[in-house]
């Protein structure tokens, strides 16, 4: 699977090139159009939803291969985050556009276990080789740390980090309100090495 981005960064549209025979899992309704000949599986009825959205298609491309394009339900960025195979990286929930079949998505990691308590927190993880093409709220914007280096990003801000980075969930006042779910009221420290990718809009605060 390969990636090619367009009408970047305020409005951005993905193509999915496909060869032969190969799927890609992605939400129905960011489906703009396809080549002729790619194919849709809707997901098994009775799935769990998740964060308001319906679980993902698998649209699969014939035998001469195909395209996709893949556009988010808000402006902003299309980001393909390449895999290699070495490093996985948390990725926030609600951000992945389309996930080819050699990436897999780690349900219960142990890490984020000892981020969020027993609670479901606003990340997910990944690994595997290849692209993962995440959707942005406004540009991309990247912090790459040097080792021992230090930031602070809220979680509304928060696009993906990888496994070498070390990460810190605090609340910014513990007497007010908190959500592992959301984010709100939390923030998260980082220490390099590592690059740690954030949404220079929030979602949020741009559907007020």
């Amino acid at each position: 699977m390969r990636v090619h981005t367009r009408h970047t960064p305020h409005c951005g549209v993905a193509r999915i090139l496909l060869s032969p025979g190969e799927a890609v899992q992605a939400n129905a309704d960011a489906m703009v159009a396809s080549s002729f000949g790619v194919t849709e599986t809707p997901p098994a009825r009775g799935g769990v939803r998740s964060h308001g959205k319906g679980l993902p298609s698998v649209f699969n491309a014939p035998a001469e291969g195909g395209w996709l394009d893949l556009a988010p339900a808000v402006a902003g960025d299309v980001y393909p985050l390449e895999f290699d195979g070495k490093v996985g990286w948390s990725v926030r929930k609600g951000s992945v556009l389309a996930r080819p079949s050699t990436l897999r998505h780690d349900q219960n990691w142990a890490a984020h276990g000892k981020l969020f308590g027993a609670d479901n927190g606003f990340l997910d993880h990944y690994t595997g080789v290849g692209p993962l093409v995440l959707s942005s709220a406004g540009p991309v914007d990247a912090f790459a740390l040097e080792p021992g280096e230090l930031v602070t990003v809220r979680p509304d801000y928060l696009l993906a980090y990888p496994d070498s980075v070390q990460c810190r969930l605090r609340a910014v006042d513990p007497s007010g309100p908190q959500s592992v779910a959301t984010g709100e009221g939390l923030a998260l420290d980082f220490a390099g090495p590592g690059t740690v990718l954030v949404q220079a809009r929030n979602r949020r605060l741009s559907k007020a």
